[in-house]
């Protein structure tokens, strides 16, 4: 089951562009933001600690990423 998901999204990605992917990025930020607004105030630190460790973790390669592309010469 897994396979077949993780191929729709291989499939998906190809045949997006930075628009599709920036429209996505929007999407899952105001799910984010949505859902945050059910976190009672006693769990807001831990929840924001978390949420900060995650983005750190991810943004990281991905930046990464982005200016080992960018300094590549064509």
């Amino acid at each position: 089951m897994f396979k077949k998901l993780f191929a729709l999204g291989d499939r998906y990605a190809e045949q997006s562009t930075w628009k599709d992917f920036a429209l996505l990025k929007f999407c899952i930020c105001s799910i984010g933001l949505m859902i945050g607004t059910f976190v009672p105030k006693t769990q807001r630190k831990k929840v924001i600690c978390v949420s900060a460790g995650v983005f750190a973790v991810t943004y990281i390669p991905l930046m990464t990423k982005l200016f080992s592309i960018a300094l590549k010469k064509e």
